[in-house]
C-alpha cells in the first residue's frame, strides 16, 4: 500500500481554488461571500437610540433564513503616506509653534507604527452555489442592516484574503514576499 504524503502547508489542504469576484470559490463548487459592515458606535446615541439599533439588529437576525457566520477581522493600518506628508509639511513649516504641533502629530503617528495598529472589519458570511441565490442574499443583508441604522456592501477579494488571512493566522501579520535585513 502506498503511503499518503502529508503537506506541512495549509495551502494544499485548504479546500480554496480561487477568490474572484468578491467570493472564495472552494473545491466543491461552492462560494463563499458576503458583506463588509461599516463600524457604528452606538453608544454614543442616546438610550432609546441604542435600543432602537439593538431591537431592529435582533429583528434582522432572526429573519435570516440560512446559515451564516459573523466575522471579525483585524487588518493592518497603513499610515506611512500619511506619515511622509507630516514630514514634509515639518520640513516646509518656519513657525515654531506649528513644527511642534507637526512633531506631536508624527510622535503619534510613530507611536500607531511600532504597536502595529489594527483597523476592525465586520462580516457576515454565507456559503452558496447559486449565482442568483447569492446575490438575493446579498441584497437581503444589505438592505437588512441598512433598516438597523448600519451600511455595508459586498465583500471584495480582497477583504476575504485578510479574513482567510486572520483565519490562518491567527490576526498575526504576514510579510510574504519581504526581503529581510541580515
Amino acid at each position: 500500500m502506498a503511503k499518503k504524503i502529508q503537506s506541512q502547508y495549509t495551502e494544499d489542504w485548504l479546500p480554496v481554488k480561487s477568490i474572484q469576484n468578491g467570493m472564495i470559490i472552494t473545491s466543491d463548487n461552492f462560494r463563499v461571500t458576503g458583506v463588509k459592515i461599516i463600524p457604528r458606535n452606538i453608544f454614543i446615541l442616546d438610550p432609546d437610540a441604542q435600543d432602537n439599533v439593538l431591537i431592529a439588529l435582533k429583528n434582522f437576525y432572526n429573519m435570516i433564513d440560512f446559515d451564516f457566520w459573523l466575522v471579525v477581522a483585524d487588518r493592518p493600518v497603513d499610515i506611512s503616506v500619511y506619515m511622509s506628508q507630516l514630514q514634509l509639511l515639518y520640513n516646509d513649516t518656519q513657525s515654531p509653534a506649528i513644527r511642534k504641533l507637526i512633531m506631536q502629530d508624527i510622535q503619534k503617528g510613530n507611536t500607531f507604527v511600532n504597536n502595529s495598529i489594527v483597523d476592525t472589519e465586520y462580516y457576515i458570511l454565507f456559503k452558496e452555489k447559486s449565482e442568483e441565490m447569492i446575490q438575493k442574499r446579498i441584497r437581503l443583508l444589505i438592505n437588512g442592516l441598512a433598516g438597523c441604522g448600519l451600511n455595508a456592501s459586498q465583500a471584495s477579494n480582497d477583504d476575504l484574503r485578510v479574513v482567510l488571512d486572520n483565519f490562518l493566522n491567527g490576526g498575526a501579520t504576514t510579510e510574504f514576499g519581504t526581503v529581510m535585513p541580515v
